[in-house]
């Protein structure tokens, strides 16, 4: 069985959703019994996103092989089945360095390397390697980042359109544009769609369906318009609306269209009934909440959107499992300090999560905010870097070393209860490099992380590299911490937790990038119940 291709570009301007929409149509597709693989295609010259600022990229997601990825594969994730690794992901920066490596290696046999056809045959290579991620891949959906007419997209468009000529039959493409409405003239305008259309015909890529991103449903002598501009069928054009609810109802918007059905008969795929039961009663449980939390996020990156999105997600499958409506108050950690009084900031939340991230900024809001949460018997959730806050300040307020830290805000801190590997006595030339990806991690029976995930050895994805010491473990057993998840075959803490408290747990993992509406993440799942049960107490 040979695979069949979808190549989804997008134009006007960028953020307009080609991650979602790809999702969705791939749900979409497995829900009729499809075999789908996904890659995203990242036009900027960076290795990939790991050295970016989470300001300009967002979240870095990280998979099981250790590939720091574009946050469209945690979309991917979420919403299908499909493979998520690091075949899963391109850019034009590992492009260009897996070329030039050949060049160097004289593996070229002296020709000149030139954008056609070395860098453009190694953009399909990608392409095919995605599909070879599992057996029998029917379908592969590949998303190509940026927006029609950016200078850095063009070998990807010009990849595509020479993969589709040599596979005639096999290929499609959908072009995501934007369709805005003028409020002022009181119109839906469809010249940039136009523009966009022609744009791409300019490369030699013509769209078999056009998507509309809009603000409300378009009218039917909108899509005919379009449809005669841009020289499609009026059947092809569809319209995705803003939701007013979930991202989850996507899937059921496009499917209302019959997208998937269209799709199988231009591709020529069997047209299986869509099994959509599973995903409709999902979004009937989020739309009928039995009550409601309010968790504080204490995090460096607020105000991007998108730089904590697994994290925001895995709370809402949390109180999905939870059946609680959630509203998330965000709190900027270098500033919640400024009026003197911990409580006074962040008060009125009924738990409070602290996740990843790196550097000394909001330092020590982050740990004030975790005495807070200890001291008043809050649930408090600890996630990498929020784990380390919570070993900080248990060292510094119940252990009375008032000067320990981690050497990554104080190298020279006399008690560094969170430092390198190599830092740490006994230990050598293990420090100073990132641990990434999936590592196994054995439970200790009787705690709160084993009573969540109800099993006693998992795996979880990481991204850090300051480790907890464990020259300090006694001492913080003798005072109530317990480190209910270790390393397997090591020593590494993974999971810490305080024994007399509701629920206060840090874990050095990141648990987000592991979590589904459909199947939410047990830690996520045990957070909000310690929180829906504290609340009803209080």
């Amino acid at each position: 069985m040979h695979s069949k291709f979808i190549f989804v570009t997008g134009g006007v301007v960028s953020s307009l959703g080609k991650g979602l929409t790809c999702a969705s149509i791939a749900m979409l597709l497995e829900s009729r019994g499809l075999k789908v693989a996904m890659l995203k295609l990242d036009p900027y010259l960076n290795v990939d996103p790991g050295t970016m600022s989470p300001f300009q990229h967002g979240e870095v997601y990280v998979t099981d092989d250790g590939a720091e990825t574009d946050l469209d594969l945690g979309h991917y994730y979420r919403f299908t089945n499909s493979p998520v690794t690091r075949a899963s992901n391109a850019t034009t920066g590992q492009i260009y360095e897996t070329v030039i490596k050949r060049e160097r290696r004289g593996d070229y046999l002296g020709k000149t390397v030139q954008v056609i056809p070395h860098v453009t045959d190694e953009i399909k290579q990608r392409i095919l390697d995605c599909a070879k991620q599992q057996d029998e891949t029917q379908v592969v959906i590949v998303e190509i980042g940026g927006s029609v007419g950016d200078i850095e997209s063009l070998p990807f468009m010009e990849a595509i359109r020479q993969f589709r000529h040599e596979r005639q039959g096999d290929c499609i493409n959908i072009h995501l544009t934007y369709v805005p409405f003028l409020k002022a003239a009181g119109e839906v305008k469809t010249k940039p769609t136009q523009h966009s259309v022609q744009h791409l015909r300019t490369i030699g890529i013509i769209p078999d369906f056009i998507v509309c991103r809009c603000e409300e449903s378009l009218s039917e002598e909108i899509k005919d318009k379009i449809s005669l501009f841009c020289s499609v069928t009026k059947e092809a054009v569809i319209d995705e609306p803003d939701v007013s609810f979930s991202i989850y109802e996507v899937p059921l918007n496009l499917h209302s269209q019959l997208m998937d059905s269209k799709i199988c008969r231009m591709l020529g795929l069997k047209e299986t009934p869509a099994n959509l039961k599973p995903w409709e009663a999902m979004l009937e449980k989020m739309r009928n909440p039995k009550d409601r939390v309010v968790i504080g996020i204490v995090g460096k990156y607020l105000e991007h959107q998108d730089a904590y999105k697994s994290v925001f997600e895995a709370l809402r499958h949390g109180a999905l499992a939870n059946q609680v409506e959630l509203e998330i108050r965000c709190f900027e950690a270098d500033k919640i300090l400024d009026e003197g009084d911990i409580e006074k900031s962040i008060h009125g939340c009924d738990g409070y999560l602290i996740p990843g991230g790196f550097g000394e900024r909001g330092w020590i809001g982050k740990i004030m905010t975790a005495k807070f949460c200890r001291e008043n018997r809050i649930p408090f959730f600890g996630i990498c870097l929020g784990m380390q806050v919570m070993c900080v300040e248990f060292s510094r307020h119940v252990l009375k070393l008032k000067e320990s830290n981690s050497t990554e805000m104080d190298s020279g801190t006399p008690h560094p209860v969170i430092s390198l590997l190599s830092e740490q006595k006994g230990v050598a030339n293990l420090g100073g490099t990132m641990r990434l990806g999936a590592y196994a991690c054995r439970l200790k029976s009787g705690t709160k992380a084993h009573e969540a995930y109800a099993k006693d050895l998992i795996s979880e994805r990481h991204r850090h590299r300051w480790e907890f010491n464990n020259a300090y473990k006694e001492r913080f057993e003798t005072q109530g911490m317990q480190f209910s998840g270790i390393l397997q075959n090591g020593q590494l803490v993974e999971i810490a937790e305080l024994k007399d408290h509701p629920w206060m747990v840090g874990v050095q993992y990141h648990p987000e990038f592991k979590s589904k509406p459909s199947d939410p993440h047990p830690l996520f799942r045990g957070f909000i119940e310690a929180v829906v049960a504290h609340k009803q107490k209080a």
